[in-house]
């Protein structure tokens, strides 16, 4: 059996981090495409459940106010 030539590269920190930058670059670019429609969902379902929640209290008053009659005699 003949040993291989072929020595394992040896993984530097600067390997790492040109990785780790390369596939942050990406992330943050389909973050950046994507931000826009999720501020704008976000905003509309706020607003929805900001109109739920007026009107279920609104509903809630309703049933619990008691009517009061003042008569002068």
């Amino acid at each position: 059996m003949a040993k291989s030539t072929d020595t394992p590269t040896k993984i530097t920190p600067d390997d790492l981090e040109n990785k780790f930058k390369a596939l942050q670059g990406e992330v943050q670019g389909t973050v950046d495409d994507k931000k826009t429609s999720i501020a704008a969902v976000a905003a509309g379902g706020g607003m929805f459940l900001l109109l739920i929640f007026f009107l279920l209290g609104k509903r809630a008053g309703k049933k619990r106010s008691a009517i009061v009659e003042i008569r002068r005699i």
